[in-house]
């Protein structure tokens, strides 16, 4: 349990900063800001909405680590197909830019791919079953 909480909050840490780091390099290029009158606001949002996509990322990936054991690059494949299709849909509609959208992919290849690789090393099948005995 204490393996699964470790790589949970890594998880968490990974998916936090890294759209940060992205979106900085995007607004200093291209002038994007965050949207929203407080940025703390802002940030806190972003924190509960990615504490519960690294919730889900690392359970799931627990409770399937049989099948993606070694895989991990197929489970962040996944998680960036279905967050880029969000993305892509968020800039359809209004409030959200092309911009937005793009760097939103570009900071989910870089976490998606990170965290897989996080939970396939701290969580996989292998390293699971090494832990039992």
């Amino acid at each position: 349990m204490i393996r699964l909480a470790l790589t949970t909050l890594l998880v968490l840490a990974t998916i936090f900063v890294v759209p940060i780091v992205v979106y900085g390099l995007f607004s200093s290029v291209s002038g994007l800001e965050p949207p929203g009158e407080s940025p703390l606001l802002f940030l806190l949002g972003v924190f509960v909405s990615k504490a519960g996509t690294a919730l889900a990322f690392v359970w799931i990936y627990y409770v399937a680590r049989e099948s993606f054991e070694g895989r991990w690059p197929l489970y962040a494949a996944i998680w960036m197909t279905m967050f880029g299709f969000g993305e892509v849909g968020q800039a359809i509609g209004p409030d959200y830019s092309w911009q937005e959208a793009v760097a939103g992919m570009i900071s989910e290849m870089i976490y998606f791919s990170a965290s897989a690789y996080i939970v396939n090393k701290l969580i996989g099948a292998k390293t699971a079953t090494m832990t039992k005995t």
